[in-house]
């Protein structure tokens, strides 16, 4: 046997009280108790290779590492490191290590940045070699010498 669901007006004239009964009550929508999560802190661990250059000797790892250091902000503040992003060197490898809210985007964004400032853009590009890296590479030049 069915019943049909009344209406708040319905419901209300038949002698209900004037409170909204409970199976009328909406839940808003995006409004969720927030709870502190005091488990592990996410890390994420990012790598830049400039090999290729700095085998060539057109760029130096601990140049970039130096900039990387300067540049990166952190809480809207550069110079501002402390413990949530590390930085490493290991040869012409520089790892960033960092809490949950640093993109890799914005690696590539300040290795792009770098590139701009040695004049060395028009020739290097920033390529994503894996999910958390990227490399350093020459951009192909064919030069065909039939065209002329």
């Amino acid at each position: 046997f069915w019943l049909k669901p009344l209406r708040v007006k319905q419901y209300i004239a038949a002698g209900a009280p004037a409170a909204t009964p409970p199976c009328f009550k909406m839940a808003i929508k995006g409004l969720k108790k927030k709870v502190a999560s005091k488990g592990k802190k996410q890390t994420m661990k990012f790598t830049v290779d400039c090999q290729q250059p700095a085998d060539d000797h057109i760029i130096e790892a601990k140049e970039l590492e130096k900039f990387f250091n300067s540049r990166i902000k952190v809480e809207g503040k550069t110079g501002n490191l402390g413990e949530k992003v590390s930085i490493s060197r290991e040869k012409s490898k520089i790892h960033v290590t960092a809490e949950a809210p640093f993109s890799k985007r914005y690696l590539k964004y300040l290795s792009k940045k770098y590139l701009k400032l040695q004049q060395l853009r028009d020739f290097l590009r920033v390529v994503a070699t894996s999910k958390t890296s990227y490399e350093l590479r020459y951009f192909k030049i064919n030069d065909d010498k039939d065209e002329e």
